[in-house]
């Protein structure tokens, strides 16, 4: 460890001298209150630290001590369920220990060190053992069982191991003899670095799509387990929703949700939410394969920027032991935003619009680490890391550099439409504009568990949706009435993908998710309707008559159907609708 003092102070940057000895990215303690910054940049014995508290009553002449470690998580049980702030703070504990309001310099460990944890050991006395292979698991909640494994860059033979029991996470569970002969100690936490990436054997491309429970992302925009997606959209087109939505009904084993730079309100929201929501996979609160990193909007800047390290960390490390893992990070844009004002304090040149230039090398660091792995160790694993990040471009500008770099990386991109919320079109996401490269490598996937058919009619719904965009001019021009019934058929079509498909409700129990097999019949009932009505409008059918029938408004309630009831309810409206249908066609034919 080496000492230097503050020679200056600009907000939560902080220059000091006589720092020799320390490395860039070492973890300092600063001040008598020892707040937590990290080192930027060196130059000589001077050091550029960005302090991840607030700095106020710092002067020149206090001290800077180094701890000789860079800006690390402990990884262990314990993670899930908690709330912790952008550097892993637990901010219950500290609650508990302060009151409601902060305090400067607390030191709390992140991981409890009294809990106790039933602990049932997997390798035994002799065993040869690498990096990643597992020593034993602890069931840290009723749907997540923890895989206690040996770090990396640690490999030898088992000379001890404990027996099953209740420990703290501080107790040795095993003593491992290295091929060098050194004996070492191993528990049930390590520690990583947050700025390095967790290793792996081997990357896969992603074929399985992560499933949200929402129809325009699931049919339309699917994303893949392990890929990357952005939700970029102006303020008030319902980004948050759509993160909510998929930190809450994604098919994955753990969701990490990082609240990065946004009101505390809507970080409130999710606390107050996700233990009373029920996840249909599990049957249990929704919690119990949560971990939310909470860095609001009046926390300080710098731990803004790490929180996101922090969150995907986290993720690697439950990827690590073979689980679907998501991280949520909303929003990369506030993230973006601490980047430019910590480069502004340090004086760097700036890039487009005052960000640093390298805006677009750091965004694709955070990204990159998402991906299908197969784990280190001996056994077999597979893990996977999704990373859905929100962008909130000012004034909803696609073109400004955090939406323009973020989308060169990313695979997904489902843009929220401002036009569209104000018309009460939820989720907001603009069919025109997005799109999923995803799409091409999960046709496999899709026809294998539901047939050519989901496929054909998610293009056919496509199809629907950009010839109503290029009718609608011709309408603005000569009216409706003007066009052919075909034409006039396909416009009432597309209104029902858009009203009785795409919209979805998120606060409604029946209708917040939507499983792919209800997705397929649902799409399957509008496109089978327009397939009808255009065989009776060929055989001279009033295409007046084809849009009154009852089967038609049945559709539009369908979303609305318990989820026990929905298949016999849609294969009902199905018959229902032949029948009306057919009738018409009928008489069409007989007037002819």
């Amino acid at each position: 460890m080496s000492q230097g003092k503050i020679i200056k102070v600009s907000g939560p940057l902080v220059v000091a001298e006589g720092l020799a000895d320390a490395n860039m990215a070492d973890v300092v303690r600063v001040g008598e209150q020892r707040l937590i910054g990290e080192i930027l940049n060196m130059t000589g014995d001077r050091a550029s630290i960005q302090v991840y508290e607030e700095t106020s009553g710092l002067g020149p002449g206090a001290a800077v001590e180094t701890t000789g470690a860079p800006l690390s998580v402990e990884l262990g049980p314990g993670i899930i369920e908690n709330i912790y702030d952008g550097i892993q703070r637990p901010l219950q504990e500290i609650v508990k220990r302060t009151g409601a309001n902060l305090q400067r310099g607390v030191e709390v460990p992140a991981l409890s060190r009294e809990k106790k944890w039933s602990y049932t050991p997997a390798a035994k006395v002799g065993d040869t053992v690498i990096g990643g292979d597992v020593l034993g698991t602890v069931p840290e909640t009723s749907v997540v069982l923890h895989k206690i494994m040996v770090p990396n860059g640690i490999s030898g033979t088992v000379e001890w191991a404990i027996g099953p029991g209740e420990y703290t996470i501080e107790t040795v569970i095993a003593k491992i003899r290295t091929e060098k002969g050194e004996l070492k100690e191993l528990t049930m936490v390590q520690k990583w670095p947050v700025r390095i990436g967790r290793p792996y054997q081997k990357k896969f491309n992603p074929v399985a799509p992560l499933q949200s429970g929402q129809r325009v992302i699931d049919t339309m925009f699917p994303i893949a387990k392990g890929g990357t997606a952005a939700v970029p959209g102006p303020f008030g087109s319902g980004k948050t929703v759509v993160q909510h939505q998929l930190a809450k009904w994604s098919d994955v084993d753990i969701v990490v949700y990082v609240g990065c730079g946004e009101r505390g309100n809507e970080m409130t929201d999710v606390l107050r939410e996700f233990p009373e929501l029920v996840d249909p996979r599990t049957g249990e609160t929704l919690m119990k394969r949560t971990d939310l990193i909470a860095n609001t909007s009046d926390m300080p800047v710098a731990a803004r920027e790490a929180s996101v390290y922090t969150g995907i960390t986290i993720a690697e490390y439950f990827r690590d032991m073979g689980y679907d893992v998501a991280v949520i990070a909303d929003s990369t844009s506030r993230w973006a935003e601490a980047l430019r004002e910590m480069s502004g304090r340090l004086e760097e040149m700036p890039g487009e619009e005052g960000y640093p230039a390298y805006l677009a090398s750091r965004l694709a660091q955070f990204y990159e680490r998402a991906g299908v792995v197969e784990c280190m160790g001996s056994e077999a694993r597979r893990g996977s890391l999704t990373a859905v990040g929100a962008v909130s471009p000012p004034g909803g500008d696609l073109s400004e550099p955090v939406s323009q770099a973020t989308m060169r990386i990313v695979k997904v991109f489902w843009a929220l439409d401002s036009s569209l919320a104000y018309r009460r079109h939820f989720p907001a996401i603009n069919w025109l504009n997005s799109y999923s490269l995803y799409l091409d490598t999960m046709k496999v996937w899709f026809d294998e568990h539901f047939g050519p058919a989901f496929m054909a009619n998610r293009h056919r719904a496509m199809a629907l949706l950009q010839e109503e965009s290029s009718l609608n001019e011709i309408v603005q021009l000569v009216g409706k009435d003007a066009l052919s019934a075909d034409d006039q058929l396909t416009l009432e079509v597309a209104k029902m993908v858009r009203e009785d498909f795409l919209q979805q409700n998120a606060f409604m129990d029946v209708d917040s998710y939507s499983s792919f097999d209800r997705q397929m019949r649902l799409l399957s009932l509008i496109l089978d309707y327009e397939k009808l009505a255009r065989a009776a409008v060929a055989k001279g059918a009033e295409l007046g008559d084809l849009l009154a029938i009852s089967a038609k408004e049945e559709i539009g309630r369908a979303k609305f159907v318990e989820a026990e009831k929905y298949q016999a309810e849609y294969a009902a409206i199905r018959e229902k609708m032949e029948r009306e249908i057919g009738a018409i066609a009928q008489k069409g034919g007989e007037d002819a």
